[in-house]
């Protein structure tokens, strides 16, 4: 249902979000949450009832948190109690991937869930704060920009904003209307995607929760959908066409060896998904921007789609707070696209390489990629190729004095349970969504000169000094003297902005963001 329905049509909101799928909706709640006047303009009349994405790894729980909603998302997902396993066609492990426990976020490593049910948690977050106006139906058919404004055409009539973010999926409207260019890897593979509610899902042995089937005769994924759901997904073979493979009676055909028939089992939804690789170069065209898909599309092999998309947005939305507040400077924008573009395009390259050993459809290739990860020991360090480690790209990060970044910087921190300001928990949910810097020993509040406690004011930072007695799982002191650090700056989407010696180090490091803020 809309929200403020009697808006006047020239009412200026501080950010137009174009497409209310999950990345969008992140961005409606992170912004409200900062105080901002959100628009959502989504074209559906109703949110789209059937399952897609169904994995997030822990880093995007820690993002769900932040945004208030991390309880409820762990109500609806299945977290994986065991490992992701990779077979051949004889049933041997050929890599085995541990899942189970808990990632450096402090949420478990991987969580299956389904996508309604998650918009469910989501949509109902953004109507309890009562501050974004939610236009469904609304299919933005034009949209241009001035100095101070986005003006955005929807059949029904015309919205301003002072920015506005496609959130719109791969055929993106607003990626249109940007000054920016594509690359394309020319990677495609197309895959029937079948998801199912067994109905004697508490009698079946679902063990390991998710693997992979590497038979050169149908490549085929086994995951869960989510509690209480199955997803299958197979590979498109040269000889099939699309239509032929897409049909329920392909569905059920391909199913039956599984055990699962409509006697047992009740087919939710088929189609086929065409695998690509690309992204945008740019994300940021003025005051247009692009979040999710309208920015990047990659393989689903890393399970890094939806999880990108949402990396995406509160990246963006603690940059867009500051703007819309005057703190920082537009051009603090620019850096949104240099950071993401990079980690994205790591994840990109991951899901390709995962790609390339599974989609083998040559039994002789296949065999012989069978004998080297049988002979490695199925250990995923030993038969996967060597990935890069995911840092962000150049941007809001420590230089050194010839404005170099530093190699340890971009790299995400790990979420440990602190105490702070009579509040104990995890590191979120002590400090908030905001700048945090951690101190080993007392606060060095008394040690920073007044401009800088100012600005850190300025922009909601919690500087929270670190005793044996407020680190309580004793993880942060051991690493910063480990590292000869007195005191680290970890920025509002978890990454570490950089690290400082000493008081005086800490001095300047401040004013080094202060800078780079400004711009």
């Amino acid at each position: 249902m809309d929200r403020h329905l009697n808006a006047s049509a020239d009412h200026e909101y501080d950010v137009a979000i174009v497409g209310y799928g999950p990345v969008g909706q992140i961005l409606a709640l992170l912004l409200a949450r900062a105080g901002h006047d959100v628009l959502v303009l989504e074209r559906w009349e109703a949110p789209y009832d059937l399952p897609r994405a169904v994995h997030f790894d822990d880093e995007i729980g820690r993002i769900f948190q932040s945004a208030g909603v991390g309880e409820q998302v762990r109500a609806i997902t299945d977290p994986v109690p065991d490992f992701y396993e990779w077979r051949n066609r004889d049933g041997a492990a050929l890599v085995r991937i541990d899942w189970s426990g808990l990632g450096p976020s402090g949420w478990p490593t991987a969580n299956f869930f389904c996508q309604p049910e998650l918009e469910r948690v989501l949509t109902h977050a953004v109507d309890k704060l009562g501050t974004v106006t939610v236009r469904r139906g609304q299919l933005v058919t034009d949209l241009s920009q001035d100095a101070d404004h986005v003006i955005l055409q929807t059949q029904s009539g015309t919205f301003y904003a002072r920015y506005a973010i496609g959130a719109d999926g791969a055929n993106s409207l607003v990626r249109s209307r940007m000054r920016t260019s594509a690359t394309d890897l020319g990677y495609f593979f197309d895959w029937l995607i079948v998801d199912t509610l067994p109905q004697d899902f508490d009698q079946v042995d679902w063990s390991p929760m998710n693997w992979q089937l590497c038979d050169p005769a149908r490549p085929t994924t086994i995951v869960s959908g989510g509690p209480g759901r199955r997803r299958w997904e197979f590979m498109r073979l040269e000889h099939e066409s699309i239509e032929e493979l897409n049909t329920t009676a392909t569905a059920w055909r391909l199913l039956e060896p599984w055990g699962r028939t409509p006697r047992n089992t009740t087919l939710e939804r088929h189609t086929v998904y065409t695998f690509q690789a690309r992204w945008a170069e740019n994300w940021h065209d003025g005051r247009l921007l692009l979040a999710g898909d309208a920015a990047h599309q990659m393989p689903p092999f890393a399970g890094q789609g939806m999880c990108s998309g949402l990396r995406d947005a509160i990246n963006l939305a603690w940059k867009l707070d500051l703007i819309l507040r005057g703190i920082a400077r537009p051009e603090l924008l620019d850096t949104y696209s240099s950071e993401r573009r990079a980690h994205v395009q790591h994840a990109i390259s991951m899901s390709i390489a995962l790609g390339e050993v599974i989609c083998v459809l040559d039994p002789h290739a296949a065999a012989e990629r069978d004998r080297r990860m049988i002979a490695a020991g199925a250990e995923a360090e030993r038969v996967l190729p060597p990935m890069p480690p995911p840092v962000l790209g150049d941007g809001v990060l420590q230089t050194d004095a010839d404005g170099v970044r530093l190699p340890t910087v971009g790299h995400l921190t790990p979420q440990h349970r602190v105490r702070h300001g009579g509040a104990s928990g995890p590191l979120g949910d002590v400090t908030g969504f905001g700048f945090t810097i951690l101190s080993d020993g007392p606060t060095p509040g008394d040690l920073l000169d007044e401009n800088t406690r100012a600005f850190l004011a300025s922009i909601g930072a919690t500087v929270l000094p670190l005793t044996p007695d407020t680190d309580l799982d004793n993880a942060y002191l051991p690493r910063l003297r480990e590292h000869g650090h007195a005191a680290a700056i970890i920025r509002p989407d978890f990454y570490l902005y950089g690290t400082a010696t000493s008081a005086d180090d800490l001095n300047a490091l401040i004013n080094q963001l202060r800078t780079q803020l400004h711009a």
